[in-house]
């Protein structure tokens, strides 16, 4: 049975859905998204797990505060979650910012995770070019508001195959997430930037890790996910021939596959 929770988190609320029964497992969203981004996958999944999908702050039904925003910040707000619900150890996946997120949880909590994965996300800091380029859709964002700049970057989310064969997946994601505070995906961008390079954790990290990538993955180049894959101890590389950075939605089924075969192995490691 699901269940609508929150959790006051430096003074302002943060909701969270819980669904299903098992080990705990955390699904982390990304940037520009709030938790129903993982909806293929709760449906999938819910009745082997206990499911955690947080809104962050400034996402879905989780307000803006007025904090300085982070990935250690957002961690610990997971964290705090966690904490609220008495589970001491679970699997976290993260997509995209989301596994930033993770990266910074796993870090910090190494012990309270069983296993982790990164979605679309890598452990690398920001370039200079990725740098200049968030910088760029700051300043747009700025201008022109929160809505334009999501109808001119959504659809690059999204793989050419997908955007021809399935024209109203793209629409119903651009409908869906196009109502955020400009100043909340400001603030994401800064904190983006700011992160530092985490190939580290994925090193020093003594359970599995789950990468999941997009061929046509623009965000987060293939070729970039394909060289942090050898540094964990143990690693499950699965690529989406046909998926861009929302291989959630451009091929679900094979998605939620890779994620239970791992989510399930990482009970027993």
């Amino acid at each position: 049975m699901a269940t609508d929770n929150n959790i006051l988190f430096d003074g302002k609320p943060v909701f969270y859905r819980m669904e299903g029964n098992g080990q705990a497992v955390v699904l982390v969203h990304g940037f520009a998204e709030d938790g129903t981004v993982w909806e293929n996958q709760i449906e999938y999944l819910k009745s082997k797990f206990l499911l955690i999908i947080p809104d962050l702050p400034g996402s879905g039904q989780s307000p803006m505060n007025e904090a300085n925003w982070s990935m250690e910040y957002f961690a610990e707000c997971i964290r705090s979650i966690l904490d609220k619900e008495n589970i001491t150890k679970a699997s976290m996946i993260g997509h995209s910012m989301g596994g930033y997120i993770t990266l910074a949880f796993a870090d910090k909590y190494p012990d309270r995770l069983y296993s982790f994965g990164l979605f679309h996300s890598t452990a690398f800091a920001d370039s200079e070019e990725k740098k200049t380029a968030r910088r760029r859709g700051i300043e747009f964002i700025q201008q022109n508001g929160a809505a334009k700049f999501l109808e001119q970057s959504i659809p690059n989310l999204f793989s050419e195959l997908t955007k021809k064969r399935q024209p109203e997946l793209v629409q119903k994601i651009l409908t869906r997430y196009t109502n955020f505070v400009g100043q909340a995906l400001v603030n994401y961008y800064q904190a983006m930037m700011l992160r530092i390079d985490r190939t580290q954790v994925l090193k020093n990290f003594s359970g599995p890790v789950l990468f999941i990538m997009g061929k046509h993955d623009t965000a987060v180049p293939y070729e970039q996910g394909m060289q942090q894959c050898y540094m964990p101890g143990l690693s499950y590389i699965h690529t989406l021939e046909h998926s861009g950075h929302m291989g959630m939605w451009e091929e679900p089924e094979l998605s939620n596959v890779f994620l239970e075969e791992f989510l399930m192995h990482g009970q027993f490691v």
